[in-house]
């Protein structure tokens, strides 16, 4: 994976299903000060659209969603709100 930015933290959560991988990635980012960068994995196809809109209604920025191996995947998020 050729990505020039590099996470602050990153949030293993494959395994989980919605809701509670935006649950487990909302309280990762309310840990964060603005302007990290939290990398997280999922492994749960719906997780790659219902994380990022979430993040998204909640204020802080996605960077991306990229396939990180059979059937995983990576969201990066930057924390923009206080």
């Amino acid at each position: 994976m050729d990505n020039p930015l590099t996470p602050d933290r990153e949030l293993d959560i494959r395994g989980e299903v919605c809701p509670y991988t935006f649950v487990k990635t909302k309280l990762a980012l309310e840990e964060m000060t603005p302007g990290e960068v939290l990398r997280v994995l999922v492994d749960y196809e719906p997780a790659t659209r219902n994380v990022p809109r979430s993040v998204t209604v909640q204020g802080d920025e996605v960077l991306g969603v990229e396939p990180c191996g059979a059937s995983e995947w990576a969201i990066m998020v930057r924390k923009l709100v206080g």
